[in-house]
């Protein structure tokens, strides 16, 4: 018998890995648009939005990985992630700029990395059926 929470687990991992790629590509959007012209910098650069993101992904990767360690009882995705998610939380306490910008890619990559092994660790405890987590 299927398990209903399992298969939303993953779903929320793969909500997880785009939210960090949408999250890398903002802030190298971010970069390149400031710096050649200036457009929407207020938006772009705005501490609220940082702080929105960051919460969103302390609770997926919290829900997610938390449920995945809770089955396969391998603490390394949450510790990966958690490292990703403090890098983050530090970037939003110094000024905005490139050291912010590798910051928060860096903390968005593991966080990313988090919900892969997470995603992996599933699925190898299905053998031959992949993804689909069973009883």
């Amino acid at each position: 018998m299927d398990r209903p929470y399992a298969s939303n687990r993953m779903k929320l991992d793969a909500i997880g890995i785009a939210l960090s790629a949408l999250c890398a590509v903002h802030c190298v959007l971010t970069i390149v648009i400031i710096t050649s012209i200036g457009l929407a910098s207020h938006w772009l650069l705005s501490p609220e939005l940082h702080r929105w993101g960051l919460a969103a992904a302390t609770l997926i990767a919290g829900i997610a990985i938390g449920m995945g360690v809770a089955r396969h009882r391998r603490w390394l995705p949450l510790a990966i992630a958690s490292v990703g998610l403090a890098l983050m939380g530090g970037a939003l306490l110094g000024p905005h700029g490139t050291q912010e910008a590798l910051l928060t890619i860096s903390g968005v990559a593991l966080v990313s990395v988090g919900h892969l092994l997470n995603l992996r660790r599933g699925a190898a405890m299905n053998g031959p059926d992949g993804l689909r987590e069973k009883r």
